[in-house]
């Protein structure tokens, strides 16, 4: 890498948070703070949950990384408060940011730009709290069975419930419901599910190698992702000559789609009958733990830890620079 580390300033790596994830972001921003010392950065932990933000601008902080996760982290609000201060930061800007969360409206975008995505419904709660029960009953009916209920800005797999039977989807929507109003039920694609992160902004963003995922019975969820050794992690994937070319291609398109810039992870299933890849999700600040995707793709990549969080550092901007074209 050939930025001096000292050109950076002191940097504070926002990790914490108050979200469902924040003891993933305190594993990512640990691992994160620790890499950038090892590299000679004058890093700092910031816990938006435990000081204002507002401390960053007072403290003399020259930039963030952005090691949250999920609500007030990878929402577009911790973006506009340090837009507000004028502190660059990595990752997406506020809209790319507050559009990426939801995943609902990150399926309206991907939609209108003619991009694969599972069909869904969106389930909203009314006056009276409750979600609807005629249009409930209609839903396997439209998306088939299994589908998937999750909330619909909620990262980590948290509240998601792959329903096999119709008995299950009040159950579900219950679960789900604790983290979010909006619930999203979607169609369940059956076959290979795969991760391609990104790195890069607008014509400089590159797709690192596809992972593809192999969780226990077919079940990556919060404990699977975190917490076993038993979930097999492909790299290179193993997929059929050209699908892997093709994942990248997408996840790009994804990516500057939804004017995403630093860094992202895209996840796709593939189809196993049609081998057609759907876009799921964009992760605008992916997990950086001993378990986490971004760090195995990059180093399968010959790019080390401690070398891809330097190089995730050196993209933090302001939207007003980017739009502007003014130097960080």
């Amino acid at each position: 890498m050939s930025q001096n580390p000292l050109n950076f300033g002191k940097v504070a790596v926002l990790m914490g948070g108050l979200s469902a994830e924040r003891e993933i972001s305190l594993m990512s921003g640990r691992g994160v703070l620790q890499a950038l010392r090892s590299r000679g950065v004058d890093a700092h932990a910031f816990d938006p949950a435990e000081r204002d933000i507002s401390e960053v601008k007072k403290e003399g902080f020259a930039r963030c990384f952005i090691a949250l996760h999920g609500r007030f982290g990878e929402d577009g609000t911790v973006q506009g408060a340090l837009e507000l201060l004028g502190i660059p930061y990595t990752g997406s800007g506020v809209m790319a940011s507050s559009m990426a969360i939801d995943k609902v409206m990150t399926k309206r975008v991907l939609f209108a730009e003619g991009l694969p995505t599972p069909g869904y419904v969106l389930l909203q709660r009314d006056a009276q709290g409750a979600y609807g029960g005629a249009d409930i009953n209609a839903i396997p009916g439209r998306l088939g069975l299994p589908l998937i209920v999750k909330p619909s800005r909620e990262g980590s797999s948290l509240g998601l419930t792959k329903v096999t039977e119709r008995a299950g989807l009040a159950e579900a929507i219950v679960q789900a419901a604790k983290l979010d109003a909006d619930i999203l039920c979607e169609q369940f694609i059956s076959g290979d599910e795969v991760t391609c992160p990104v790195l890069g902004t607008g014509a400089d963003a590159r797709a690192l190698p596809v992972i593809r995922i192999v969780a226990p019975d077919g079940n990556y969820d919060y404990q699977n992702k975190y917490f076993t050794d038993t979930t097999q992690y492909l790299v290179p994937c193993g997929l059929p000559e050209g699908e892997e070319a093709v994942i990248q291609q997408l996840a790009l398109q994804a990516f500057r789609t939804l004017n995403c810039r630093g860094w992202a992870r895209v996840d796709v299933m593939i189809d196993q009958a049609t081998r057609k890849p759907y876009l799921l999700e964009i992760n605008t600040s992916p997990g950086m733990t001993g378990h986490s995707l971004v760090p195995m793709s990059a180093r399968a990549a010959g790019i080390a830890y401690e070398d891809l969080c330097i190089e995730v550092l050196k993209t933090a901007a302001l939207d007003y620079q980017q739009h502007s074209g003014a130097a960080p």
